[in-house]
């Protein structure tokens, strides 16, 4: 399993956000320079994370991208679902009628506890915590 290129863009671009101060905004040119992300490929992220109301965009000649919440608020989790939907590490973790063995497989309970930590890491990991470690 490996996150989507579009899906790490998205937490650069959130980490980028949380590590301004309250109420301040960017534009997504400097957002899409400071954090190496490919403009084009920026805008859809912003479309995005604005849907799932993890961000707040604004036009005109003082617009910009801000973020919606406080970084404490907001989870490495949200912005990974926002993009990529439900984390799911295996099929069989998610319906496990999907599996030819029918749970007479030893390694679904791996997947299933190897998911369930993952998606504990990422729901419990702030962008306040990640402003907080060393670069």
């Amino acid at each position: 399993m490996e996150i989507t290129r579009q899906a790490d863009y998205a937490l650069r671009a959130m980490l980028f956000l949380a590590r301004l101060g309250p109420d301040q905004h960017a534009a997504t040119s400097i957002i899409a320079t400071d954090r190496k992300i490919p403009p084009s490929f920026l805008a859809k992220i912003i479309s995005q994370l604005a849907i799932a109301g993890l961000i707040h965009t604004s036009r005109g000649a003082h617009g910009g991208v801000s973020i919606a919440r406080s970084p404490a608020e907001i989870s490495m989790l949200e912005v990974v679902e926002a993009i990529d939907g439900p984390v799911s590490l295996n099929e069989c973790v998610v319906n496990s009628k999907s599996c030819d063995f029918n749970g007479d497989c030893p390694l679904h309970q791996v997947w299933c506890d190897t998911q369930q930590t993952l998606v504990y890491r990422l729901r419990t990991t702030s962008f306040e915590e990640v402003v907080s470690l060393k670069q």
